[in-house]
This record gives structure tokens, sequence and C-alpha cells, in this order.
């Protein structure tokens, strides 16, 4: 058995939108989708193959024969068309703060059943990266969706490598699914335990009581040696900007900010050297994600185009700060306060305790002048849709318009070959560090523990832990 200790555990509808890696993990290891993410782009699993029409619009899906879910009913395409629909409701896909996530990509769609194995999905609009969506599209059993609907996150029924045996509020435990279609994982039963203390996960972990663990603390963890592993997070550490009124709504003001901050002394202080600077608006692991370094400190063209916007002799804005989510949102705008006073802007601080009512006021467009934030999708695409894109106004837009940028995401969206329309998101990189709609500032270095030396092993590049994938692991002190 493998025992895997993560700081949070719960399962939620699999049709609402996540962005918690403590959740997906499970979820991917109890639930197929059409497709599965493979560093920047995507590889076959319940979908054997797809083909795109030239417009980006009509997706024809071949599907894997004969797969059942764990209960043993038929995961065939009239299955797979009913988990898409169902995402697709207005009172699914809710993500903290957010309704509807995959209604705006989905909503509409006609969805056709030729066979058990031949499905087609007809956009309402084109979509070159509708493979983003679908990799978190988990396809769920059918049988279970009048419990789901009811409230009861229990009925987990999918067709992935492990099958769910146990849930209880402390650990959810799951036995591998001999001879499933996608090879059968190492590891014949996980248990995701829950333990929200770091240092307990990793003294776990080092007395063998765990073979995974977690959401370790960066430098603490190096005492592990061999068995710690350091990676990249997608997430992007952000200030959104009130592009629609106010000082910000300058492009040279938002400029001005940029400039007027050293990204990589807040690594070193805020974050102790566990963060990269981020360099555009994606993470480096983003599908499209350009090159260059960004706007780098430059304090005298910085003073020069707040002048130029009116602001020379000093600017105070108005900075809304949650209290978690980041969790070092606090100490991050404090060191923020200190590096732009030396450019003359001052900061008046908001503290926001209640997370949740913290991004609801974020998505009615109620922000000051600047919210701390981040931006976790791995779609390059959702991203440039649902935070950038003045047309949508999305859930996290606040007000920026650039015409080059939405001339680029209309052409995106009807680029089906994938090299080309990489290279029209890298021009959207590079637009966006010269005019940018946030302030950005770094990714985060996570770690996690494995038991053992697994010299080879990485983590996927949206930082979530493919349990299937894992290698195999000695039993724990505590099986049996």
């Amino acid at each position: 058995m493998t025992i895997i200790a993560q700081a949070r555990l719960g399962l939620h509808d699999p049709h609402d939108c996540t962005d918690a890696n403590d959740e997906l993990t499970v979820l991917h290891a109890i639930y197929d989708t059409l497709v599965k993410r493979d560093r920047q782009g995507f590889v076959p699993a319940l979908a054997r193959e797809w083909f795109v029409s030239d417009d980006a619009c009509v997706w024809d899906f071949t599907l894997q024969a004969g797969v059942q879910f764990h209960d043993g009913t038929p995961c065939d395409a009239t299955a797979v068309a009913a988990s898409l629909e169902r995402m697709a409701r207005e009172d699914k896909g809710y993500t903290l703060g957010a309704p509807a996530v995959w209604r705006q990509f989905l909503g509409g769609a006609k969805l056709e059943v030729f066979s058990a194995t031949q499905l087609r999905v007809t956009l309402t609009a084109p979509m070159a990266d509708l493979l983003d969506v679908l990799e978190q599209g988990f396809i769920v059993a059918p049988s279970a969706f009048a419990a789901l609907d009811a409230g009861d996150h229990s009925a987990q029924v999918g067709s992935g490598p492990y099958r769910i045996v146990e849930i209880t509020p402390s650990q959810i435990s799951a036995l591998r699914v001999d001879g499933h279609f996608s090879d059968t994982p190492a590891n014949d039963k996980v248990t995701w335990l829950l333990e929200t203390d770091a240092a307990k996960r990793q003294a776990m972990l080092a007395n063998g009581t765990v073979q995974v663990a977690n959401g370790l603390e960066f430098e603490a963890s190096r005492s592990l040696g061999a068995m710690r592993h350091e990676f990249l997070s997608p997430v992007a550490i952000i200030y959104l900007l009130n592009a629609a009124k106010g000082p910000l709504a300058d492009a040279r003001v938002r400029r001005a900010l940029s400039l007027a901050v050293d990204c990589e002394a807040i690594v070193a202080t805020v974050m102790q050297g566990a963060a990269r600077p981020l360099r555009g608006f994606i993470s480096p692991n983003h599908f499209g994600a350009g090159q260059g370094t960004g706007a780098e400190m430059d304090h005298e063209i910085a003073r020069a185009l707040l002048a130029e916007a009116g602001h020379g002799d000093g600017l105070t804005f108005e900075v809304d700060c949650p209290t978690r989510l980041p969790d070092e949102a606090e100490r991050l705008t404090g060191a923020l306060a200190a590096q732009l006073g030396k450019v003359g802007i001052t900061l008046n601080v908001h503290i926001h305790p209640e997370r949740e009512d913290y991004a609801h006021m974020v998505r009615r467009k109620e922000i000051r002048d600047l919210c701390v934030f981040d931006s976790s999708p791995m779609s390059t695409y959702r991203v440039l849709y649902e935070k950038i894109d003045s047309r949508v106004a999305g859930s996290w837009w606040q007000g920026y318009a650039n015409p080059e940028i939405e001339a680029l995401i209309d052409k995106g969206c009807i680029t089906t070959d994938r090299a080309a329309r990489a290279e029209i998101w890298r021009r959207a990189y590079a637009l966006l560090q010269d005019d940018p709609a946030w302030l950005t500032l770094y990714n985060p270095l996570r770690v996690i523990g494995i038991a053992g030396e697994h010299p080879d092993f990485t983590m996927p590049a949206d930082g979530v832990i493919d349990v299937p994938q894992l290698p195999l692991l000695e039993e724990s002190a505590l099986a049996g």
C-alpha cells in the first residue's frame, strides 16, 4: 500500500472546476478523461484519436472500446456525452468565486453519438484549444449523477486506473484496476492521508509511515536528501490591476508599476528563494510561453512614465489583499509597498480575511486599484479568454483592453496547427510584456517527498501528482 500525505483532503463534484492539486491528484487517479496532458501537449486517454475541422468547431473522437465504469456500466460515447453535457450545465463548473467555468466553452455544444466509440462535439464558436478543457473533463458514470446532484460527494464512480473503496474525513483509499487500458499502475493500493502540518508530513515520510509527502517546506525538506523533489508550480502570483478606472487605466502607469518592482528581491525576501521570477502572463510550463526578461526594474523610466501621466508628485494606490491564496499575500504586499515607495508610490492596504468573499468581490469587478491574486489555469487560451479579452469580460477581467492581443486571440482560436498556434501565443506573450495587464511577480517552487531514490522522477507540468505513474514504492509500516 502506498500512502500519500497531503495538507488538504476531500472530494467535491468532479464536474466542478478546481485548481486544488490535492484534489486533482485523486480525481485523475479514479476518473478517465478524453486526453491527458503531456508537458505542453496531449496524449490519448479515453480518446484513442481525434480530428478537428479546419474551422476548429467540429471535433471527432474515437474512443477506447470495451471500457467499463467501476460499477460495471459501460463507459462509451453515450456516457462521455452525458458527462460533457453535465459539465456545461449552468450549475456546474463552479470554482472559487466563478460559476459555470465549463459552460463558457461547452455551453450550446452539439453532442452526436454515432456508435459506442464515435463521438462528435460541435462547438458554437471555434476553440482550437478545446483539449485544454477536456483534460479536466472527468468522465463520470451516469449512475452517479443523481447522488452527486443531491450533494453526496461520496458517489465517485469513474473508469480510471484506481477505484475508490473508502472515503472518510481523514483518508481516501483506492484499489488498482487491473487491466486498465492505460497500463497497470505499479502500486496496488493508494491511500491519501490528511495531515495539515508540513513538518509532520515530512517526519512521516522520513520514518516510513508514508511513501509520498506533498507540499513540504522548501528549506526544511532539504534534510530528506534524495527523497526531496523540487518543481516549478505553474501558478502565477500576480496583482490584478484595475484598468477600467483610476490611475491604472493609463498604460503608462501600468508599465511604470512593473518597472518599479524588483522581482528577484521579492523572491529572496518574501519567498526565501522558493520561487522564480515570472517574466510574462503565464509560466514557462505553459503552451506557447514566450521568452524575454519582461519588465526589468528601472526606477528612472518608471518615474518618467509616472510624471508623463501626471503623477510626478507621487501617487497612492488602494490595494485589496486576502489573508490566504496566496498565503504570503500580506507579507508580499508589505514588501511591494517598500519597493514602490522608491518611485513615489504609496499603498493603502485593505485586508480581506474571507477568501471566497474576496473572490466574489474580484469577479464582480469591485476591486480598488489593484489586488493580490493568483492565476492557475494551465490553458494559455483560457487565461487570455477569461482574464484578458475585453470582449468577453470574464470573471477575472478588470478592464484591460488591447486590440492587438484580441486579434491574436481570434487568430489562435481558429489555428488548429499546434506549432503555429504556439507562435501566436508567444506573440501575445511579448505584447503583454510591453503592455502588461497585471503586475506579474513569480511562480512558486514546490517540494514533494518520495520514499527511496528515484532520480528520474519528474512532476507533471501542472504540478499535480500523477498517481498511476508513481514508481513502485515500499509498503507502509502501517500497512496490515
